[in-house]
């Protein structure tokens, strides 16, 4: 009868244990960490264009070559270098005529031509002023502000110093409520972050003209720490 239980005991740890050659796997506690820097941005990157209708797609686009020659040209005369003007996209599309009840086939009665830049303002003092020259020059169609940071290189160094330190009071939480010893970082992996993001609560109004809010931005990093169980 002994033998019997010690049999079914030893079968029992058999079963338990590792097969040869099996890897066992490691200890570990994988966390993620998070850290934000939140900055007062000193760049602006408008996106804006000119849009006109003609009977000639040629018409058509040429007046809005001119119109935005002009912008440009102005912008320039502002102090806004070349390097920060570029094209973004320009397209000319057909317009159809609309045949209503009548049945009959739609048919081509002009073009729309539109050609859109993006600008990037580094005095921020000089947006509003920027932004009404713009629009009286000619611009019609604005599709919006970005706020960022010329060098963001200082506030995403102290965001991966507080991700790194998010990461490691988690992993000291989850191993004291597990009951175990917290052994050194195994692996760090950066996921990146959002970059610079505006933040909701807008509060600073510069330039003269239009008024703008610039606010604050958000510069977030993400890492993926593995610490191994002593």
């Amino acid at each position: 009868m002994n033998g019997k239980v010690l049999s079914a005991a030893a079968l029992a740890c058999a079963l338990a244990a590792p097969a040869m050659g099996e890897t066992v796997p490691p200890r570990q506690i994988v966390v993620t960490g998070e850290g934000q820097v939140e900055a007062v941005p000193d760049m602006a990157v408008i996106s804006l264009g000119v849009t006109n209708q003609g009977k000639a797609a040629m018409a058509a686009m040429g007046e809005t070559s001119a119109a935005v020659a002009a912008v440009l040209d102005r912008l320039t005369a502002m102090g806004v270098e070349a390097r920060d003007v570029q094209t973004r996209n320009i397209s000319v599309t057909p317009i159809w005529s609309d045949p209503g009840n009548r049945g009959g086939t739609p048919e081509i009665s002009g073009f729309a031509a539109s050609n859109t830049v993006t600008v990037r303002v580094r005095d921020l003092d000089r947006l509003g002023a920027i932004l009404d020259t713009a629009i009286g020059d000619g611009a019609n169609d604005f599709s919006g502000i970005r706020f960022s940071l010329q060098d963001p290189g200082p506030q995403e160094a102290e965001a991966r110093k507080r991700a790194v330190a998010d990461g490691m009071a988690r992993a000291k939480e989850l191993a004291e409520a597990a009951g175990v010893t917290l052994g050194p970082v195994q692996q760090i992996t950066e996921m990146g972050g959002g970059g610079p993001q505006p933040m909701m609560e807008m509060a600073m109004a510069r330039g003269g003209g239009m008024p703008v809010a610039a606010g604050e931005i958000n510069v977030s990093v993400s890492v993926s720490m593995t610490f191994a169980i002593e």
